[in-house]
């Protein structure tokens, strides 16, 4: 009788984890692509608010000339040169109530790169305080 030999459990499936693997490394490499993508978002939504809340209590603080341009610097300052690029910041007075409005644009993986063509909004709003 011929003899057949016994290879030991899993030895067929030599090379078939690496193969798997190499065949799941896109959507691995894209999954996370896309959640840093997700965060970037977030975080400028994170960055918008920040911005326009130190904006409206510059603006709060400032005197009724001074207003727009203290809103503006504020607001502006507190972002990074990758957000400050495309950002508009606004203040509007009305009834003893400051209100600031941010937009930024949501950069691409990078940023300081290409950015989406939509963006995010950030708003406040705040008593005015007394000025001397």
């Amino acid at each position: 009788m011929g003899e057949h030999t016994r290879t030991s459990p899993g030895r067929e499936d030599r090379g078939q984890v690496t193969i798997e693997f190499l065949g799941m490394t896109p959507l691995i490499i894209l999954t996370l692509v896309l959640m840093w993508q997700f965060v970037l978002v977030g975080y400028t939504f994170t960055l918008a608010g920040n911005a326009a809340d130190e904006a409206v209590h510059a603006a709060a603080q400032a005197s009724p000339g001074e207003r727009e341009a203290a809103c503006e610097q504020q607001g502006l300052d507190k972002l990074s040169n990758a957000w400050r690029g495309n950002a508009t910041v606004h203040c509007t007075t009305a009834n003893g109530y400051v209100r600031s409005a941010v937009s930024l644009e949501v950069p691409v993986l990078f940023p300081g790169s290409i950015t989406f063509p939509f963006t995010v909004h950030g708003n406040a709003g705040a008593v005015e305080e007394a000025t001397r």
